[in-house]
Order: structure tokens, then C-alpha cells, then sequence
């Protein structure tokens, strides 16, 4: 069976891809406690480290075939800009360098390092992948909307697929039919409350007002920020990328609520029995965080195709 290990674990997507791919995940690590014990819990038979991974021991992980690796997103993406002498920024762009560490002292035959775009974007991408090239590993990425993958959610993100071969290897995705978001909202289900209520901001009313417009009753819209515009969207489409925090509202006649935190992990493809805390803000928080299961299914079984 192919082995594998997941940096960065987080809430497992990756772990729990590999595992739908006939893949054996032998060793997980996070930094953080909570996420290690969410991710123990629906991987027991996986080996657990709780620590940071610039201090890794990587002689004492254990050998493996394919490394799978989320270094932080957010000192590359878009939202969090990009302003230089930010230590929050710099301190999660470096952990891009675990990955190369982990390579130098194993070098499984491959590697994929799941980010946003903008990872390439990174001042210092070019040291970075001229690191990963002198262990051999040829790099070619992948920039994928998950939804083509069969996730029911757009969201794009790079796959950097790293094999020790004599070029760069670019993977025969699948081209799914796009699911759509009402494939998992639950319309009987959650916290529903009147839109015309004393204090709701304006600019919520004429999301909905330009929503119903649109789309008719029932409809998804941002409730914060300036994603999708001021429309919404149609639940016959996939759901726009789930974040970290509450993003996303349903509109149903007179009512709406916010996705509930199991319709973000269906959303993200994870399966229905998977353990997770009580906690909304905290399941949201890793949700926002995680490797859809389902994309990192279809990009390590093509990977194990073209091997």
C-alpha cells in the first residue's frame, strides 16, 4: 500500500483524501492542539506530532512514498494583502520551508503542497522552488477550481506536484459535472430569523432585494465583504469558497440564516460522519482551513495513475 505523510494536517483534509485514495497516512502534524485532536479522532491509526515543524525531527517520521503538505495561506493570499514587515505574514510564508526539510532528509518520490495561487507570487518563491530542484524533484503546478474536481464549492487553489522524475509531471485531472449547493443545504434545518428585523444593515437588505431579483426565493449570498458581488447566488451552482468565519447567508422567502458549520464540511466534501467539536466557530475555523477530501482524492489517484 502507498504510504503517505500530512504536514500541516489541520482537520485532515488531506488525510482524509488519501485515505478515499487507497492511501495509508502513517504520520500527521500540526502545531495546534485542537486541530490534532480532531484530526486523531477520525485518523486513530494514524501517528500524531503536536508541534511546530521548524523544529521538526524529520529522521524520526517515518519513511513514505508521497508527502502531502497546507503550509499557511494567508501571508500569500489576496485577502490578507501583502504589506512587507508584517511578522504574522513573513512567520506563515516560512512555513513553506518544512516541506523542502521533510524532502531533504526522505525524498519520497513525490510531494504535493497544497496553497493559494499567489504562493508563485511569493519574493521568495524562486529560492524556494530552486530548493526543492536541488533534491531532484521536478515542479509542476496544478492551478485547480476545486469544483471541476466534483467539490461543491469554487474554490481555486494550487496543487504543486513534486516527483523525481526527468520533467515535470502535470496530472490528468477529471473534469466533473459541477454539484451544486443545494446538494447539501438543509432548508428545514438551522437558525432562521426574519430579514426585516430592527438592525439589520442596509446594505444586507439590498443583497437580498438584488438576490430575489435575481434568483427568485431561495438563494446564498455573502453576508460580509463584496464576494459574489451584491446578487448572490443560485443554489443550482457550487457554493463560493468557504472561509474561516461565517461568509455565507441563506435566503428562503422572508427568512435567512447562516451555513450551518456541517453544510460547510459537506460543502468542502467531507464525509457525513466526520467527528468534529460542538464549537461552530471553531469547525468553521478549521472547515475554512482544510484540503477539500474530495480534490485531494482526485489529485493523489491521478497522481498514483501516472506513476
Amino acid at each position: 500500500m502507498t504510504k503517505a505523510i500530512d504536514l500541516f494536517a489541520g482537520f485532515g483534509g488531506w488525510s482524509t483524501g488519501a485515505r478515499a485514495a487507497g492511501v495509508q497516512v502513517l504520520w500527521a502534524a500540526n502545531h495546534w492542539p485542537e486541530a490534532v485532536k480532531w484530526h486523531s479522532a477520525n485518523h486513530p491509526g494514524t501517528q500524531h506530532v503536536c508541534q511546530d515543524l521548524h523544529q521538526a525531527r524529520w529522521e524520526q517520521v517515518p519513511a513514505h512514498d508521497i508527502l502531502l503538505a497546507s503550509p499557511c495561506c494567508q501571508g500569500h493570499a489576496k485577502a490578507r494583502g501583502k504589506k512587507s514587515g508584517n511578522p504574522e505574514h513573513d512567520a506563515s510564508r516560512s512555513t513553506a520551508w518544512a516541506p523542502v526539510s521533510a524532502l531533504e532528509v526522505h525524498r519520497p518520490p513525490a510531494a504535493v503542497i497544497e496553497n493559494v495561487p499567489e504562493f508563485t507570487d511569493w519574493v521568495l518563491y524562486p529560492a524556494w522552488l530552486a530548493a526543492v530542484q536541488a533534491l531532484g524533484y521536478q515542479a509542476a503546478p496544478h492551478i485547480v477550481d476545486c469544483a471541476n474536481l466534483g467539490v461543491p464549492q469554487h474554490r481555486v487553489r494550487l496543487f504543486m506536484v513534486l516527483t523525481r522524475s526527468k520533467a515535470p509531471l502535470m496530472l490528468q485531472l477529471p473534469q466533473e459535472r459541477h454539484v451544486p449547493a443545494s446538494s447539501f443545504l438543509d432548508f428545514d434545518a438551522g437558525r432562521w430569523s426574519p430579514i426585516e428585523k430592527p438592525g439589520r444593515a442596509q446594505a444586507t437588505l439590498n443583497r437580498v432585494r438584488n438576490g430575489r431579483e435575481r434568483f427568485g426565493e431561495r438563494f446564498i449570498m455573502p453576508y460580509y465583504g463584496k464576494g459574489s458581488g451584491t446578487t448572490g447566488r443560485d443554489i443550482n451552482r457550487p457554493i463560493g469558497t468557504i472561509t474561516t468565519l461565517d461568509r455565507w447567508a441563506l435566503v428562503d422567502g422572508d427568512r435567512m440564516r447562516m451555513l450551518s458549520a456541517d453544510e460547510a464540511l459537506a460543502a468542502q466534501s467531507f464525509p457525513a460522519d466526520t467527528l468534529r467539536p460542538d464549537n461552530h466557530r471553531l469547525t468553521m475555523h478549521m472547515a475554512g482551513n482544510a484540503v477539500p477530501p474530495l480534490a485531494g482524492q482526485r489529485v493523489i489517484e491521478a497522481l498514483l495513475e501516472a506513476a
